[in-house]
C-alpha cells in the first residue's frame, strides 16, 4: 500500500520559478500534480535490464548492471510498474497532451500494452537508429542498434481535442518531404557529458526533435525519470517551461550541473507547505482548464 505523497521543495528552479527540478520518487512526485495540467511528457523510464549480464562499452566487456533502480522484478510486477506511472501520466496530461516514452525490447512491449490498457492512442513508434552501436559480444543474435520511442496522445480518435503536430517544421527539416519514423541520430557526444554521464543517457538531438514536433513555445514539459536532465535542457533551449524529477542523488546533481551551465545557478522556490499553494502546482491549477488545440 502506497503512502500519501509528500510535497518536496524543488532542488533547482529557474529565475521565474516556472521550470523546476525535484528529487523524489517519480510516482510520488506525479501524484502531487493536478489533473489535466501538462502539455507534453518526455521520459526515459528504467529499461529493467540489469540482469548480471555483460555488454561492450568503449571496446571493453563490462557489466550491464546499472543499479537497483534498473532491476527487473519479474514480468507481472514490471508491467504493474509501467501501468502505475503511465496512469499518473495519463491523469496529469491535458486532453490535448502527448507523451513520448523510450524503450528497448526489454520494456517497450509492456509500455505499449499498458498505454492501450489505460486509454492512450499510440500515434507513432519512432525507431531511433544508432549509427555506430556497440558489437554483440555473444554472437548469438543481431547487433542491437535501435531503440523505440512511443508517441501517444490522451485524445481518442475523433476527439474535439487536437494534439500538436508541427508537420510543416518536420517536413522542412526533412528537405521538403514527409519525415519518416526512422531517425538516424548519433548518441550523446563528449560535449553532452562534460558534467558527468548517465548510463542510459539520450542525445539532446532526439529530445529536441520530439519537443519541436509536438509542442509550441510556452507549453509545459514534464519528465518523471529525468536521468541526466536532457529533457530539461532541450525544453529550456526551446523556450518551454519544464518540471523534471529524478530519484537518484547522483543524477539529480548531474541535472543541476547541466542546467547551471545553461543559465546559471538558481534557488529553490519557497515551500509554502500546502499542495495548492506551491508555486508550480498553483500555476498548473490555474491553467489546467485552458485547452488550446494545435494541429499543423
Amino acid at each position: 500500500m502506497r503512502i500519501q505523497p509528500v510535497l518536496v521543495e524543488p532542488v533547482w528552479a529557474s529565475d521565474d520559478g516556472l521550470s523546476q527540478v525535484f528529487h523524489a520518487d517519480a510516482l510520488d512526485f506525479m501524484q502531487t500534480l493536478p489533473s489535466d495540467s501538462v502539455d507534453c511528457i518526455w521520459t526515459d523510464p528504467p529499461y529493467l535490464l540489469s540482469n548480471d549480464g555483460t555488454t561492450c562499452v568503449a571496446g571493453k566487456r563490462t557489466t550491464v548492471n546499472k543499479g537497483t533502480w534498473d532491476k527487473s522484478q519479474g514480468l507481472q510486477l514490471d508491467h504493474e510498474f509501467h501501468r502505475s506511472w503511465l496512469a499518473e501520466c495519463h491523469r496529469i496530461l491535458k486532453p490535448t497532451g502527448t507523451i513520448w516514452v523510450t524503450g528497448t525490447l526489454h520494456v517497450y512491449l509492456s509500455v505499449g500494452m499498458a498505454m492501450l490498457e489505460l486509454g492512450y492512442r499510440i500515434l507513432n513508434d519512432i525507431t531511433w537508429e544508432k549509427p555506430n552501436p556497440p558489437p554483440n559480444l555473444g554472437c548469438r543474435c543481431f547487433t542491437h542498434s535501435t531503440e523505440t520511442v512511443l508517441w501517444a496522445t490522451k485524445a481518442p480518435k475523433g476527439s474535439r481535442h487536437k494534439y500538436t503536430f508541427n508537420y510543416g517544421e518536420m517536413r522542412q527539416e526533412n528537405g521538403g518531404r514527409q519525415m519518416k519514423s526512422v531517425w538516424n541520430i548519433l548518441p550523446p557526444g563528449r560535449d553532452e557529458k562534460l558534467f558527468g554521464k548517465h548510463p542510459t543517457q539520450k542525445p539532446l538531438a532526439l529530445v529536441d526533435r520530439c519537443l519541436r514536433a509536438s509542442t509550441t513555445a510556452g507549453d509545459l514539459v514534464v519528465d518523471p525519470f529525468a536521468g541526466s536532465g536532457v529533457t530539461g535542457i532541450a525544453a529550456l533551449r526551446l523556450n518551454r517551461p519544464f518540471i523534471v524529477c529524478e530519484n537518484e542523488p547522483e543524477y539529480v546533481d548531474l541535472t543541476i550541473r547541466r542546467l547551471q551551465a545553461e543559465c546559471g545557478p538558481s534557488q529553490p522556490q519557497e515551500n509554502h507547505g500546502l499542495q495548492d499553494e506551491h508555486p508550480v502546482q498553483r500555476r498548473l491549477l490555474e491553467t489546467r482548464g485552458t485547452y488550446v488545440p494545435h494541429c499543423r
